[in-house]
């Protein structure tokens, strides 16, 4: 057009605003200054930009890994936070049940008296888990972590000081409260991150760090116990303790709460409600009770058959089958190694089968495995060598569904509190089995009082009754 300025160049393929709104409103025509491409058919790569995948491509959320890829960066980091406290928190707890039988030379005691030192420890950590989740509700996820970490840490260290044995009982139950809240304030801060997909896969993962603070732990023991004497290879067990401590502390400053799950807490005007867990049903309102007493009921039959072996069975390696340190360690591997692979594959399964027949499933093949383990003929070393993993698999797979149950059976606003409760009230309640088994064995012999631990697998399995199933539910 005849006195028109030239129109300034466009980029190839270029739409202006002025252009997309003629195609809207075609009564208005586009400029002249908008170049107008010859084909409106969209670009190849526009085809296949969205959601669905090509054929035979898979999605970002498969595959081994995919409940990882599925989470976003802040996820990852409290992932990994979590995966380390967790960690954390299995090596300083393992420092005592490795180091026991030195322990019991030292201050000359017997069976009743080691025993008393895990349940002390259990149910101490009991209060210090139910306090956590209400400290989780009100003031965040992740302070609450990291007081806990810190807790912990400090009163191993002091363990390693202990000049009697009354005093390292005392330090032990303080390190309970520290160990109590760990676990269950960092699943839920994960769990709020995951996609109802992948819960139980990514649950499981956290969950599988415990086997990996076990086996360091193991190989710290190997280390220490080979190269210093009993007498202070114990001491350096425990001041070991607080290594890991420093790392998990800086990590956790760059973790923060799910947002969506903090709006939700934050706006609740009972978050953190002790009470509210307590809540009675009615015609209007389910309420919280039936659920916090089942929960209690299966997380007291599953805990008290794994601390009864995580407990014991060191002991029984040691004393009943007479092996030395070293091989001690090397069983331990076995049973570290199926326990590692149980938590992965417990995940997985409870996203596929469900919270409640996972745990069913697991309950039955854990109670089978302790009787068969603690029965095996004396001098079949190698039989005890091969059923180590089935035994770790089994007792582990049952554990890694619990962060994503007691996470989804809950609300937001009391998701701490009642799964720091009901976890921890199983913890102090389950505690009681070691101690049984402690004194059991001054008449039964260890291995034969190790059996009682597949009562609290049967215990575990009737508890479900009264609980519904829970897999693919959303959180807030």
């Amino acid at each position: 057009m005849l006195g028109t300025a030239p129109s300034r160049p466009r980029p190839p393929g270029h739409r202006c605003r002025r252009f997309r709104t003629a195609l809207l409103t075609p009564q208005h025509p586009p400029s002249l200054n908008c170049e107008v491409p010859m084909s409106m058919t969209p670009p190849p790569q526009a085809l296949t930009s969205g959601k669905r995948p090509r054929r035979g491509e898979r999605d970002s959320g498969d595959g081994a890994l995919g409940w990882l890829r599925a989470l976003d960066p802040r996820g990852r980091r409290a992932f990994a936070g979590a995966f380390g406290g967790y960690a954390l928190d299995s090596y300083d707890y393992f420092t005592l049940p490795l180091s026991m039988v030195a322990l019991a030379s030292y201050f000359g005691l017997d069976s009743g008296q080691t025993g008393l030192f895990t349940t002390v420890t259990l149910v101490v950590s009991a209060i210090g888990g139910a306090v956590a989740g209400v400290v989780a509700d009100r003031v965040g996820r992740v302070r609450a972590l990291m007081i806990t970490v810190i807790t912990y840490a400090v009163f191993t260290v002091a363990c390693g000081f202990a000049p009697t044995y009354e005093t390292l009982l005392v330090f032990r139950a303080l390190q309970g409260l520290g160990f109590g809240g760990e676990w269950a304030v960092g699943a839920i801060l994960v769990a709020e991150y995951a996609s109802a997909k992948h819960r139980g896969r990514t649950l499981g993962a956290v969950q599988s760090s415990w086997a990996v603070g076990w086996a360091l732990a193991a190989v710290v023991y190997t280390l220490v116990f080979s190269f210093a004497g009993d007498d202070l290879a114990w001491r350096v067990m425990f001041w070991t303790g607080a290594l890991p401590a420093l790392l998990v502390v800086w990590l956790r400053r760059r973790v923060h709460d799910a947002p969506q799950a903090m709006a939700v807490r934050e706006q609740s005007a009972r978050r953190g409600s002790f009470a509210a867990i307590f809540t009675p049903g009615t015609a209007d309102s389910p309420g919280l009770l039936r659920t916090t007493v089942f929960a209690g009921l299966l997380s007291t039959g599953v805990q008290g058959g794994y601390y009864t072996l995580a407990t014991w069975v060191p002991t029984y390696l040691k004393t009943e089958r007479g092996l030395s340190v070293v091989g001690t360690g090397s069983y331990l591997t076995f049973l570290i190694s199926g326990a590692f692979a149980g938590y992965l594959t417990g995940g997985h399964l409870t996203d596929r089968l469900g919270r409640r027949r996972n745990i069913w499933l697991f309950a039955l093949l854990s109670a089978l495995c302790v009787v068969v383990y603690a029965n095996i003929p004396s001098g079949a070393n190698t039989l005890l060598l091969i059923l180590g993993f089935p035994l770790g698999f089994c007792m582990s797979a049952i554990f890694s569904g619990f962060g994503s149950y007691l996470s989804e059976l809950y609300p937001t606003a009391v998701r701490g509190t009642g799964q720091g409760f009901t976890y921890n009230t199983g913890r102090a309640v389950g505690a009681v089995f070691p101690t049984l088994v402690g004194f059991l064995a001054d008449s039964w012999g260890v291995g034969g009082a190790l059996v009682f631990g597949a009562v609290g697998y049967g215990l575990a399995a009737l508890a479900l009754l009264g609980l519904p199933e829970t897999r693919g539910k959303e959180l807030a």
